[in-house]
């Protein structure tokens, strides 16, 4: 029997009564044998009964009144304001404390669930902002060096005005780009830009890539190539030029950090309806811990040495959001020493 309903409370406090009542009358009465009779402890059984009675009633009443319709009040509140999601209807002998009490434990473990959201968003928008703020104030800064020397007199010296400007240009490139990558995350996120989806032979296409970035790959004296058991031809569908922009930023990344005389190979897999691409390269490797932050916009796993490379730290982000556009996920796995393998599907066609 539950507690937590008015009439068992009623019931559980009228039996207390009843017992704690008629022992008290027979414990007044059985040392006076002139009381001790038949129709006495009649009585008193009566007594006990009516008195049990009345005190069963006005608990009910005082329950229902000043506890149980409040709480009836503060549950429909919460049902009505969408906190609580039970459409049941309340019944009359229903224990509506506990079910009030599984719905706050609820609502409780709920809450606690989105601080703890709003405090880990709150910390990547703080931890964001920074990057973001960084990012821009070092081409700015330098731009800002370059221009303020030239002023003080640079401009007139042959020796240093041509090669400032070339590197406040380059400076101002860098910028561009950052700006025109987070630009282009943000219209994807908000749904503006849509992928045209075509057929077009994947092969050819890692090929046109390997061409064009062989020179960046020979500075690194790194090797493209593709891998052994990738076909001659393989038919996909999908936005062509983004695609095209997610091989390019997964191939410049391991030329950028992978190891000098290493190699990086892209390889194709087919599947029943989907081609399995991988992006492998043989350098130093990512530690476990940055794996699941790797995606996200300006998170860079050496940040002294990612800046000192270049790049706007947006890349892979934009590869994660071109991607998810077509409805497919990038998955990474990495071990220190052995290298790093970019792992994605794409439809065939």
């Amino acid at each position: 029997m539950s507690y937590k309903n008015p009439k068992n409370i009623g019931l559980f406090v009228a039996v207390w009564a009843f017992f704690v009542y008629l022992l008290l009358q027979l414990l007044l009465i059985i040392n006076d044998p002139y009381f001790l009779s038949t129709f006495t402890i009649i009585l008193i059984f009566l007594s006990a009964i009516l008195i049990s009675l009345v005190i069963y009633f006005v608990t009910v009443y005082l329950i229902e009144k000043f506890i149980y319709k409040k709480i009836k009040v503060l549950y429909k509140s919460m049902h009505s304001q969408g906190k609580i999601k039970d459409s049941r209807s309340i019944k009359a002998d229903e224990d509506l404390i506990s079910r009030v009490e599984k719905e706050i434990l609820s609502i409780t473990n709920q809450s606690k669930t989105e601080i703890q959201d709003l405090k880990k968003m709150d910390e990547y928008r703080k931890e964001f902002l920074g990057n973001v703020s960084h990012e821009l104030k070092t081409p700015i800064f330098n731009i800002q060096g370059y221009l303020h020397t030239l002023i003080d007199g640079g401009l007139d010296n042959p020796k240093v005005n041509m090669d400032f400007l070339l590197k406040a240009t380059q400076n101002l490139d860098r910028l561009s780009n950052i700006v025109e990558d987070l630009e282009f995350i943000s219209r994807f996120e908000s749904m503006d830009l849509t992928i045209d989806i075509t057929k077009f032979d994947f092969i050819k296409l890692v090929n046109e890539i390997i061409e064009n970035l062989e020179m960046q790959a020979d500075l690194r004296d790194i090797k493209l190539k593709l891998g052994s058991k990738t076909p001659e031809k393989a038919m996909v569908k999908a936005d062509k030029d983004r695609i095209r922009q997610v091989l390019n930023n997964l191939i410049i990344n391991s030329i950028k950090y992978g190891k000098e005389g290493g190699t990086t190979t892209i390889s194709l897999t087919e599947a029943e309806e989907n081609v399995i691409i991988e992006v492998i390269d043989d350098g130093p490797g990512i530690s476990e811990e940055h794996l699941p932050r790797l995606f996200e916009r300006f998170y860079r796993v050496d940040k002294s040495r990612s800046r000192n490379i270049g790049g706007t730290g947006l890349g892979l982000s934009i590869v994660k959001h071109i991607l998810e556009a077509h409805d497919k996920n990038i998955n990474v796995k990495s071990k220190p020493g052995i290298g790093t393998t970019f792992t994605f599907q794409l439809e065939k066609a």
